[in-house]
């Protein structure tokens, strides 16, 4: 309630009085001895205080119109009250702009209070200290993990004293976070240097105790390196061979995409390699070892000369002409030294 209401200091007596017959009665003096004013002072005095302890901070006692030491105790006893609704007010402001409205900073404000008046601002505010600064270092790690710094970490101790409860185990919980994200990035991180950078195939990534999407996260890079090193192994395999002369293997790891395109690339070149080399050899063989020479012979039966309307001669043909079978040809044989000399038309 945010009225004070002051209890009456005195009852009031009818100021007349009716007869039975209608007439007015008269007035009659009424006497009130100094303990009947006791006992009604006593009883605004309880009234008042089962006010207060119901939590009914608005009730107040008539301290202007009591005189003596029943003023002083309605004095008192209307501070009391006073001091217990600012304390009031002043909790559920803080319940409003600390709790709901999330201004963190706001404080219990109550000048001149004193003694345990005091000792309880100071206690809530304390409190309200003790909540908050979790709640500021979460934001503080947190925010710094956002922007890539997994260096940070929750204090366990404040002002010298360890953390204790729910506080401890809520900062515990946030530093075990961190050190996941921290061990999962540099694990990664380092499989990345290895494959990439350095060359270094077979690299796997080891977070001990990762569980949830931290575990599959890491199953992950590990399945990726170790697709990327079997591609990679295979594709060398191959080409070793073939730098070694053996064209009969081929690339038969499963892939996708891009690495599709390439295998069927070197797929395709070692079967043309293949193909090159088994015509060289198998004309290589036909001609400087069984002797075949002829049209077999790939390009022989457009070896020769040209004849006269611009026709390419086979070999055969012009040997024949060569031997005289040609009506053409006439031979003219000049012994000069020993050599002779053939002339054609």
């Amino acid at each position: 309630m945010n009225d004070t209401t002051t209890l009456p200091s005195r009852k009031k007596s009818p100021s007349s009085a009716t007869l039975s017959h209608g007439k007015p009665a008269r007035r009659k003096a009424v006497r009130v001895s100094a303990e009947d004013t006791a006992q009604v002072r006593s009883r605004m005095i309880l009234a008042a205080m089962t006010a207060y302890r119901d939590g009914d901070f608005s009730v107040r006692l008539p301290a202007a119109d009591w005189a003596e030491t029943d003023g002083q105790i309605a004095e008192a006893f209307n501070q009391t009250i006073a001091h217990t609704r600012r304390i009031s007010g002043e909790v559920t402001r803080l319940s409003e702009t600390v709790g709901k409205e999330g201004r963190l900073k706001q404080r219990m404000s109550m000048p001149g209070a004193r003694g345990g008046w005091a000792e309880s601002v100071v206690s809530i505010n304390t409190l309200v200290d003790d909540l908050v600064r979790p709640t500021t270092e979460i934001a503080r790690t947190i925010g710094a993990v956002a922007k890539g710094d997994l260096g940070q970490s929750m204090e366990l101790e404040v002002d010298g004293h360890e953390l204790k409860g729910e506080f401890l185990r809520s900062a515990k919980l946030v530093n075990a976070m961190v050190d996941q994200l921290n061990s999962f990035a540099s694990e990664v991180t380092r499989v990345a240097r290895e494959v990439g950078t350095e060359g270094k195939l077979g690299g796997q990534a080891q977070v001990p105790g990762a569980a949830g999407t931290w575990k599959g996260l890491t199953e992950s890079v590990n399945f990726m390196a170790s697709n990327l090193t079997g591609q990679v192994r295979n594709i060398a395999v191959i080409t070793t061979a073939v730098a070694n002369g053996d064209l009969s293997k081929k690339i038969t790891v499963d892939v996708k995409g891009e690495m599709l395109e390439l295998k069927n690339t070197v797929n395709t070149m070692v079967d043309q390699l293949s193909s090159f080399a088994g015509e060289v050899t198998r004309v290589a063989r036909e001609v400087g070892t069984e002797g075949k020479l002829g049209p077999d012979r790939p390009g022989a039966q457009h070896r020769g000369h040209h004849d006269g309307g611009g026709q390419r001669r086979s070999v055969q043909e012009d040997h024949r002409r060569r031997e005289g079978g040609d009506a053409r040809t006439e031979e003219h044989r000049q012994h000069d030294g020993g050599s002779t000399q053939r002339l054609f038309r």
